[in-house]
């Protein structure tokens, strides 16, 4: 007997999967049509039916001392910044599952903004601790988007992203977590916001005001620009978490010049005296970031501060070796899937730091160093029979001021 598709006549031969029922058939083009139908008229309900109209339920909420161990595994040092972030995701979870107060208190969100120079981890805190939600999580960057209207991003595609990533759940993306990096090249051009346009400073944040603060905003699926004739999926921003982060390049000297403002008397001599130059960025405040460039609006809408401390030699030392991906650690793996152990020398380890130290690059100088020196060896080494390679102070220096030597050249 001949089997066809009770649905569509096609048989067996004409698809490539013939479902077996009762008595009759279905193939697996007409299963996919018959669910799409069955999803579109609710009967089913929202994939996430009870998590987004009603509360966010979950297993287990990790507690804020589990968040930063986590984060400890992966990140050296910043111990500040880690409990701030690990509050802040904390109470996040908790905000989701807020039963409804006959009082009328409602917990309101505390976005966040962290401040550091480069290569002191703040992009690494906010990926690492991605792998530990239970929540949708993105990370995109501030410098792409400009005023709508104008060449680049609307700040809508920050949405398109989580939506994305929440594989166009909406109901899970309205619960979400957006990490804006890059926050501070998006700061005012000018004191005089009459003499120019600024559409990609301070133009972009005006249009961060209704995202950050929580409203319901039309988004393009896929990202790019706005278009009358789309649809739109409209998406409430209220539940969405922002974290932001920017290595605010010479705010030091606004910080500098709020404190030497204050010297008055003898007691305010001594405490100038007393205050750490090496490292400024702990005494910030939001009327440095005022100064520094964001529009008061925007700075209101991060109210949770926080500032992560420059890497000393001990911090990079560790951060080279310690961490559970720490950059020793990829190369050991690298080499050994050729079948190579991979072995440095104590001293090829303090050089590098002394060279970090040198570029002041933080911890992203590191990887370049390590990859200056690793860069022969990698080629070479592979298609040698060996099974041990060590990396020697002398060969380090030599990999160095060779690279050293060719920028030289070519510039």
């Amino acid at each position: 007997m001949k089997k066809v598709c009770s649905f569509c006549g096609r048989s067996d031969k004409e698809v490539k999967l013939l479902i077996t029922g009762i008595n009759g058939y279905i193939c697996e083009d007409c299963a996919l049509q018959a669910y799409e139908i069955v999803q579109s008229t609710g009967v089913m309900g929202a994939p996430d039916e009870g998590q987004g109209k009603g509360k966010f339920k979950m297993k287990k909420v990790p507690k804020p001392r589990e968040i930063k161990d986590y984060l400890d595994q992966y990140v050296i040092g910043q111990d500040e910044a880690k409990r701030y972030l690990a509050v802040s995701v904390y109470n996040h979870y908790k905000r989701l599952q807020q039963p409804s107060d006959e009082n009328g208190v409602e917990i309101e969100k505390s976005n966040i903004i962290m401040v550091g120079s480069t290569g002191t981890g703040k992009t690494l805190l906010a990926r690492t601790i991605a792998r530990l939600l239970d929540v949708p999580f993105t990370i995109v960057d501030a410098t792409v988007f400009t005023e709508a209207g104008y060449v680049g991003e609307d700040v809508e595609s920050i949405l398109s992203r989580l939506l994305q990533v929440a594989d166009f759940n909406q109901a899970a993306a309205e619960r979400g977590i957006v990490f804006i990096d890059e926050i501070d090249k998006i700061a005012r051009k000018s004191d005089n916001p009459s003499i120019t346009r600024d559409v990609s400073g301070e133009g972009v944040q005006q249009g961060l005001l209704k995202l950050l603060e929580g409203s319901v905003v039309n988004v393009p699926p896929q990202g790019g620009r706005k278009h009358p004739d789309q649809e739109y999926i409209h998406l409430d921003t209220k539940n969405i978490l922002f974290i932001c982060g920017g290595a605010f390049d010479g705010i030091e000297r606004k910080i500098a010049q709020r404190l030497n403002t204050h010297v008055v008397g003898y007691n305010s001599v001594q405490n100038v005296r007393n205050i750490d130059k090496a490292d400024l960025m702990k005494y910030i405040l939001p009327q440095d970031l005022k100064s520094f460039g964001l529009i008061p609006e925007i700075i209101g809408r991060l109210p949770v501060l926080t500032h992560l401390n420059p890497l000393d030699r001990t911090a990079l030392r560790n951060i080279l070796t310690e961490p559970k991906n720490s950059i020793i650690k990829q190369y050991v793996k690298l080499f050994a899937m050729d079948g190579i152990e991979l072995s440095f020398q104590d001293q090829v380890l303090d050089f590098i730091v002394d060279k970090a130290m040198e570029y002041k690059l933080g911890a992203r100088g590191l990887r370049s160093i390590v990859e200056t020196i690793m860069m022969d060896a990698m080629f070479e080494v592979p298609s040698k029979k060996t099974k041990h390679y060590e990396v020697t102070l002398d060969y380090a220096r030599q990999q160095v001021d060779k690279a050293g030597m060719s920028r030289l050249e070519s510039a």
